[in-house]
């Protein structure tokens, strides 16, 4: 026998072995054995990562065992409410004097090492844990974590596809924040290596808490309470961050103990700047999938599931432009860099199994569709976020058919009210991160591919793609997916495509 066993090898031998054995026997009910648990290398400890990370930890399944960042700890992350990090933080630990002293949103390594060490040294006082490995390189984690089960991603986008095609390729299984890439190629390779590695994947979008509307939505819609759909319109209120419309010119340093190199990952080389990075990133064509991609893919999975959409074959984007002085003559900045302010774009979504031609509208930066006739009878404007179907008999905007004596004369039960939702919401009423990863969870021992899998959200990844695409050829594109290009606009076609960095290709 070799001195040391690799512990999946062990488990899938052990699991064939003993699966008669009722897990409360080995730990107490509702216990998970320590040996049963799943070990997860978590990448990515900025302030979304941070917050996935306290959401992750109490998971009886889970053990969280190396954490990794370019970052080492900081305390110059963005947010998006002052103090709002230390806070979550402190509040999940359950220790008000957490770093106490320190001002600004706290990142990096260290800081999830702190978090994951912290937490089990509280909640599983009993168990034995070796404390949490740091990395800065998610490579070496990948080389040197061989008894890792799987890999969280929560990095900026242009990180994903390379991160999880590393850990697919040494049978990691993988749970990734979107999206899935930020150019559709990666987008590709990424569902190439989840059919060829055969591991447990999960897309977080998934489960969002819209699957309930849409299945009542979608009720009504067969039986012809609004006719034949036509349109779907969702828009969102991002950005909520700086998408700046120049480049920076201006060289600060490199922040001590922050890995620049390691950060920009398979993208060109630049100089170091804080426009790109900590929480800023998304409105970079470079690192950012924009609005879309943040927002989009949860409002839209659901949608996409319903319908059973396919791939759009044609994009008809309008967006903001900007103006700027350059000796004494305005002029149009020319940016093919970042995302636009606001922006929407038409996708033509092509007749299958009975549904006709729909359009699917998306809308940001403050743009949303003309207000209904229909909302007029109710008095109502449209909110800050949402999702409207347009058929040609009739209208369901957020869940409910408008004008109000509309949604009363159809009869049946009642949706909830946007004061009811918002009461749940606070409430705490709709599934957790618990419920909503058990079935990846059974997946990384053996069970069947959850619904949030890679493979499920193609057309999705595809979609949201193309918007960046479309956006950045500045007019309409045609998409044929039988042969993976741009038919139309033939520059376009470098859109879909990233220039790696020595190395880095994939």
């Amino acid at each position: 026998m070799k001195p040391e066993i690799d512990r999946r090898k062990f488990l899938g031998a052990a699991g064939a072995a003993f699966t008669i054995v009722p897990r409360h026997v080995l730990g107490g009910q509702g216990v998970v054995a320590p040996s049963d648990k799943i070990t997860v290398g978590y990448i990515g400890i900025g302030t979304q990562g941070i917050r996935e990370l306290i959401q992750m930890l109490p998971l009886p399944d889970i053990q969280v065992v190396a954490v990794c960042d370019p970052e080492r700890d900081t305390n110059d992350y963005v947010e998006f409410s002052k103090g709002s990090m230390l806070t979550t933080i402190r509040r999940f630990l359950e220790k008000p004097n957490w770093r106490e002293g320190v001002t600004g949103a706290p990142g990096g390594r260290l800081v999830g090492k702190e978090i994951v060490e912290t937490h089990y040294a509280e909640k599983r006082a009993t168990e034995k844990f070796k404390g949490v490995a740091t990395y800065a390189d998610f490579r070496e984690l990948l080389d040197k974590e061989k008894d890792v089960d799987a890999v969280k991603i929560m990095t900026p986008d242009h990180l994903h596809a390379t991160m999880a095609i590393a850990a697919m390729k040494k049978r990691k299984h993988v749970i990734t924040h979107k999206p899935i890439a930020n150019r559709l190629h990666e987008g590709y390779l990424v569902f190439d290596a989840a059919r060829e590695s055969r591991v447990a994947t999960y897309f977080m979008p998934y489960g969002s808490g819209r699957g309930a509307d849409m299945d009542r939505i979608l009720a009504w819609i067969k039986d012809g309470a609004i006719g034949t759909v036509r349109e779907i319109h969702n828009w969102s209120n991002r950005p909520m961050w700086p998408q700046y419309q120049s480049l920076p010119t201006d060289r600060p340093a490199i922040p001590k103990d922050f890995d620049w190199d390691l950060w920009l990952g398979p993208s060109l080389d630049r100089p170091y700047h804080p426009n790109y990075t900590h929480t800023v990133f998304r409105g970079w064509y470079e690192f950012g999938g924009g609005s879309i991609a943040d927002m989009g893919h949860y409002s839209l999975w659901p949608i996409f599931r319903a319908f059973r959409l396919g791939t759009p074959v044609k994009i008809d984007p309008s967006f903001t432009h900007t103006y700027a002085v350059v000796d004494k003559v305005s002029a149009r900045v020319r940016n093919d860099f970042s995302f636009p302010i606001a922006c929407s774009l038409r996708f033509k979504m092509p007749a299958h199994d009975g549904w006709p031609d729909i359009d699917l509208l998306w809308y940001d930066g403050g743009m949303k569709p003309q207000r209904p006739a229909e909302l007029e009878e109710d008095g109502g404007e449209l909110p800050a976020e949402g999702v409207m179907f347009v058929g040609d008999k009739g209208k369901i905007l957020e869940g409910r058919i408008i004008p109000a004596s509309k949604m009363r004369a159809y009869g049946g039960p009642q949706p909830p009210t946007p004061e009811e939702r918002a009461a749940q919401r606070r409430a705490g009423t709709s599934a957790g991160p618990d419920q909503r990863l058990n079935e990846w969870i059974q997946a990384c021992r053996g069970g069947p591919a959850p619904a949030g899998n890679f493979l499920n959200a193609v057309s999705l990844t595809e979609t949201v793609n193309l918007a960046a695409v479309a956006l950045r050829a500045g007019r309409t594109i045609q998409y044929d997916p039988a042969t993976r290009k741009i038919t139309n606009v033939a520059e376009a076609n470098k859109y879909l495509v990233r220039e790696y960095r020595p190395g880095w290709e994939l």
